[in-house]
């Protein structure tokens, strides 16, 4: 946990941002495999964390903001859970480290909760993702789960995304820490993957170095030859000479605070000269991004930097034709970049994502529904504090050539038999962490190596 001071001081102005009401906040719960005793690794929700720091199940708290009163409702070990699980601190023990005085069982907050309903008292929740925890809201104060997504408060949710969306010195601390090891996780993979192991074996290799550094994966690792998938978590594939092989990976330290890397690299010493080519190009979009980058600046800057940089490269090898921004504004380009440039990052991999992207990333303003723009999550102007990931790539993916061609789309950009010969190239992506500063963004961590000559390095030396 952080001093005491912080969470005081975060609720504080939560308080403030909010105005008045009673503000319900859930942690999260032990979530079950396969039956009671055999559980998930338990992971607190990160506003409940942010606000309170305790990282232990079953915990509910409210804030009274017109009685200027906190409480948190949680239940003690009893002996049978303490021969299981050893001593624990108490709740009230817990409560303390974060400033919290007032502490009660479980069962006290059904009747906190009525008789604030009976005084007409506006209850604030938050969108829930957990199942147990709408349950839970409808058993409190009768908001079924159909309706949690209608009745959430939008003045809460926009209190926490800007307290949460500016990091503090002492959360830049964490999350540097937290890319450090995701870099080591990265380069362990380049080290290791060998042709004729399994994917698995390399995946095997990632979190063994997550979990050695006293934390755990920020989210489950992509290791794949089928980068063309984007969130591709199948590790089956046997991997051969000649082929990529992508790795999406992160750190989430003690502190929860997360790192999100990716990187590419030839299953094989080096790259094939046409992997080289599209390698480079990739680079040079992420380049491009960082570039666009700035005070002030709205994120989705860095991202039509790349997609341009990508459709103009693209347009010197031979695959796409035409004006690239008439290309950027028709949607031609997704074929390659389906996805966005970055998100935002901190407690969360993808930062407070449960809260509604339109509100995290766009202000509350509607965001495009065009293919491939739609899956941008970060677009409004940065501040200083905001912390997010660039991570631009080119993927050939053998469905959506297949599609986009038989219906005849974009035939004005696109050269489809130079694509078409590329249709089991794979995909390509190398992503980085970086903070907004009031003198430009910064890159957080140690840098990855990404470079053509750093990756061959580094391959020259796998015997």
């Amino acid at each position: 946990m952080f001093q005491q001071k912080t969470y005081i001081k975060r609720r504080k102005v939560l308080k403030e941002k909010v105005g008045k009401g009673l503000i319900l906040l859930f942690g999260n719960e032990e979530s079950p495999m396969n039956y009671t005793d055999n559980t998930y690794h338990f992971r607190q929700d990160s506003t409940f964390l942010y606000y309170f720091g305790i990282q232990h199940p079953g915990m509910v708290a409210i804030i009274d903001i017109d009685n200027d009163k906190e409480i948190i409702f949680g239940d003690d070990f009893t002996i049978d859970d303490i021969v299981f699980m050893g001593p624990k601190p108490t709740i009230a023990e817990r409560a303390e480290q974060c400033g919290v005085a007032n502490v009660q069982v479980t069962n006290d907050l059904a009747v906190v909760l009525a008789k604030a309903k009976q005084m007409g008292k506006t209850i604030h929740f938050l969108p829930l993702y957990r199942p147990e925890n709408k349950i839970k809201l409808q058993e409190l104060i009768d908001v079924a789960p159909s309706e949690v997504a209608s009745k959430f408060s939008i003045d809460l949710v926009k209190a926490v995304v800007s307290q949460r969306e500016i990091k503090t010195d002492e959360e830049i601390v964490q999350l540097n820490q937290a890319v450090d090891v995701s870099v080591d996780m990265h380069v362990a993979a380049m080290k290791f993957a060998k042709p004729g192991m399994t994917e698995a074996q390399v995946t095997a290799e990632i979190q063994k170095i997550a979990i050695a550094a006293g934390g755990n994966i920020s989210f489950p690792v992509i290791a794949t030859i089928n980068g063309q998938t984007l969130h591709n978590h199948y590790h089956g594939n046997i991997i051969k000479e000649g082929e990529l092989f992508l790795v999406d990976a992160g750190f989430e330290n003690q502190m929860l605070y997360a790192g999100d890397l990716s990187s590419t690299f030839p299953v094989s010493r080096k790259f094939t000269p046409e992997q080289k080519e599209i390698y480079q190009l990739t680079l040079d979009a992420h380049r491009a991004s960082i570039n666009a980058l700035g005070l002030g600046l709205p994120f989705k800057n860095a991202h039509i930097a790349a997609c341009l940089t990508i459709f103009d490269g693209l347009k010197a090898i031979g695959f796409t034709k035409g004006n690239a921004g008439d290309a950027f504004e028709a949607g031609a380009h997704a074929l390659f970049f389906p996805c966005g440039t970055g998100h935002m990052m901190g407690l969360d991999v993808h930062d407070m994502e449960d809260l509604g992207e339109v509100w995290v990333g766009y202000e509350g303003k509607p965001k495009s529904t065009q293919f491939g723009l739609k899956s941008l999550r970060l677009a409004k102007p940065l501040q200083a504090g905001h912390v997010f990931t660039i991570e631009p790539g080119i993927y050939f993916i053998p469905e959506l050539i297949d599609l986009w061609r038989s219906q005849n789309k974009y035939n004005d950009f696109i050269n489809w038999e130079k694509v078409d010969s590329y249709r089991n190239f794979g995909g390509i992506r190398n992503e980085e962490n970086f903070v907004m500063t009031k003198n430009g963004a910064k890159r957080l961590g140690k840098p990855k190596p990404k470079t053509i000559e750093e990756i061959e390095a580094i391959r020259t030396e796998v015997s």
